[in-house]
């Protein structure tokens, strides 16, 4: 399965509002984003939306007189294909000189190297 197209930043910041909240309208995400929005920012927030439900990643619930807006794809799976798309740019495809840098440089936090060392241990 290939991963997931990339998000540009303000398609990222979308969907970590997304990520937070089961589901947004257009109008909460824009106020959020946006707090001293302008007519622009409306537009910038829907086309956005249009963007984002075009490459899956988000669904609009039209049932209501409002439409709400959802994430299709969690941040975890996202960040998740994302890495693997960068590991095989990078090392063929290998995951492993990227975790052995990251643990080198002291950048995974001790709860976070014990979550690892528990899924490495059922894989066992």
């Amino acid at each position: 399965m290939s991963p997931p197209p990339p998000l540009t930043n303000a398609e990222l910041a979308l969907m970590n509002l997304l990520w937070e909240e089961d589901a947004l309208t257009a109008r909460q995400l824009r106020e959020a984003l946006y707090p001293n929005a302008t007519r622009a920012q409306h537009g910038t927030v829907q086309k956005l939306l249009s963007r984002l439900e075009d490459k899956g990643y988000v669904a609009r619930d039209r049932s209501l007189s409002v439409h709400l807006f959802s994430a299709t794809l969690g941040r975890e799976a996202y960040a998740g294909g994302q890495l693997e798309s960068l590991a095989e740019k990078l090392t063929g495809g290998s995951l492993a000189p990227l975790i052995t840098h990251l643990l080198e440089e002291k950048r995974i936090p001790a709860d976070e190297i014990a979550r690892l060392r528990a899924l490495l241990d059922e894989e066992a």
